[in-house]
């Protein structure tokens, strides 16, 4: 590949000035004792940290910045670390999906507006993952993704748990008296017994894995425990590429392709990755202007086992999945089975089947072989029907086989609180054959499209031993979750959609292999609540929240902003003078 000059680095348009602006940008810089020749066009790499303690799972993000660091004094560049808003998914209210697409414009305007020739880009907590990629997708600069890694296993009364499945598991377990809150206070102090994110396969693991399955991380990016200091190395090594990376003139676009995504969709069924990865797949496809769409959910993954025994679809977490051989296996298994687009280019500079062509797997009981899978079909279902025009999402490796095709009655709720309200209410007109609707929880409803469609269930359905129900909403659910829960319903309620017209006692049918949901009312009783339906109201009238409910699009274009989908590219930003 050819050798970028230094002359056409994007840096010195600020930095190789010799009049009264280039005083001003190399002489503020000097105040923290860089040399004249830092500035004398050596790559600058912006490390772009999400280090936060609001955010939990980022932690450790000082240290894995300082690694960057040093990776990129190694091969010769300059770097300069900057903040960009953080996304703690476990402290963020209402939702951090609310907050996704500001994160990713102030990623984007912060790589735009400085003099930056490449980026690493730290995330690890769910949403910072695609908020970060959505907002370097825009610019398109030389880019790679480093992820914080997940947390040790979770270890309570003798028995492995996971973060997330098992706080859901045992606070149902609270409510229907089956331990006490000190079990429940217990085990809290047991689940997160280090720094980094969730360790089952929920929304952060799989969109770590994303990163390294879309070539934008270095080998090995998705599963390194936090703290074991491989994570460190591949952090250094990813310092030393980026300034390769720019020298070679290698951006974003020529490694987020569509067979990029393409193997990302595969490896998510393969993983049994969460169904949040749709959304964001999608939208970070449309910023680098990758065509991408549900049908392609759907048809990519229909055929792709689940070869991961992972929680919450499995038994294991990741620190069990790292020392198998992680991703890499599963990426090889699938590639020697043909689906994975072997030639994709990686931000290391070899093809994905030239990186993971030779691995071994270390525990087939973790990792399965292709022709002995955890569950034949891993892949994310997408529904169509009168209910959900513009499709809904399903994940079958995380539901219960015997409600994959089945008709129930509506019980209905017209809001989170509306549920909350009456779920504990042994009164409730409910059993297990019934489906639960929860309205107004997308894009516009909530707003910010909020993990709630895992609905608890009542407690008098819970104390007969019954785990699991159909669940149909316009939200979405946590990564860590599982169940036969129907999400992401397009049109969303708030927005007018089908969902909103539904009424208790209404007949619903699911068929997942048929990926079909059907409203079984009649088409004259369907105009006449379509006639009589009132938009809720609204969330704010100011600030960001009116931005994001007038811009936000639907959950099957990615939940972005209409006026965020493309990019500005990386033109050096006109001069202040």
């Amino acid at each position: 590949m050819e050798m970028t000059d230094k002359k056409n680095l994007r840096s010195q348009a600020w930095f190789a000035r010799q009049d009264k602006m280039g005083f001003y940008y190399r002489s503020w810089l000097k105040n923290r004792g860089f040399p004249h020749d830092q500035f004398d066009g050596r790559p600058v790499i912006g490390i772009c940290n999400t280090w936060s303690e609001l955010t939990p799972c980022n932690s450790h993000f000082k240290t894995i910045a300082e690694h960057v660091r040093w990776g990129v004094l190694d091969a010769g560049g300059f770097p300069l670390e900057f903040p960009v808003m953080s996304l703690g998914e476990t402290m963020l209210r209402p939702t951090a999906m609310l907050y996704r697409n500001l994160a990713s414009m102030d990623v984007e305007e912060s790589i735009r507006a400085n003099p930056l020739d490449g980026v690493v880009l730290l995330m690890g907590c769910d949403k910072t993952t695609p908020a970060l990629l959505m907002g370097a997708a825009s610019v398109d600069l030389p880019t790679i993704g480093v992820s914080g890694g997940p947390m040790l296993r979770g270890f309570y009364k003798g028995k492995h748990i996971g973060s997330g499945t098992n706080t859901i598991s045992m606070s149902e377990q609270l409510r229907s008296g089956q331990i006490t809150l000190a079990d429940f206070y217990e085990a809290e102090a047991s689940m997160h017994r280090s720094q980094g994110h969730c360790m089952t396969m929920g929304t952060a693991s799989t969109m770590a894995c994303m990163v390294e399955a879309l070539g934008v991380g270095m080998p090995g990016n998705a599963a390194i425990p936090a703290v074991d200091a491989r994570r460190n190395l591949l952090a250094r090594e990813a310092g030393r590429r980026i300034v390769e990376m720019v020298k070679q003139d290698i951006v974003l676009s020529q490694i987020m392709t569509r067979e990029a995504f393409e193997n990302a969709i595969r490896v998510n069924g393969g993983i049994g990755g969460s169904t949040n990865a749709v959304v964001h797949l999608i939208a970070m496809a449309r910023r680098i202007g990758v065509e991408l769409s549900l049908d392609d959910w759907d048809r990519l993954g229909r055929e792709v086992p689940c070869l991961v025994d992972l929680m919450p679809s499995g038994r294991f977490l990741m620190e069990d999945f790292f020392e198998a051989g992680g991703l890499p296996v599963v990426i090889r298994e699938l590639a020697e089975k043909g689906f994975i687009n072997k030639d994709a280019m990686t931000v290391n500079g070899h093809t994905i089947w030239e990186n993971n062509q030779d691995v071994t797997c270390w525990n087939s009981e973790v990792i399965h072989p292709f022709d002995a899978p955890v569950k034949p079909n891993g892949g994310i279902a997408v529904l169509r029907g009168n209910l959900a025009p513009n499709g809904a999402i399903v994940k079958p490796s995380a539901a219960s086989p015997h409600l994959m095709r089945h008709t129930g009655r509506a019980v209905v709720f017209e809001s989170i609180e509306d549920l909350h309200a009456r779920i504990n209410d042994d009164t409730l007109d409910i059993d297990e054959t019934c489906v639960m609707v929860l309205k107004n929880c997308g894009p516009k409803g909530y707003p910010g499209m909020a993990e709630v469609g895992n609905m608890p269930l009542p407690p008098k359905i819970l104390k007969r031993g019954i785990t699991d129900m159909i669940r149909i909403s316009d939200a979405r659910m946590s990564g860590t979750a599982y169940g036969t829960v129907v999400l992401h319903a397009a049109p969303e309620a708030a927005a007018g959609g089908p969902l909103a017209l539904v009424e208790n006692g209404d007949r619903i049918t699911l068929d997942v292999d048929a990926r079909s949901l059907h409203l079984h009312v009649d088409e004259a009783e369907f105009d006449r609540r379509k006639a009589a339906w009132q938009p809720p109201a609204g969330h704010g009238n100011r600030g960001y929240v009116k931005l994001y409910v007038d811009h936000v699009l639907q959950a099957d274009e990615g939940a972005d902003f209409d006026f965020l989908v493309g990019g500005s590219g990386a033109a050096v930003p006109r001069d202040n003078h």
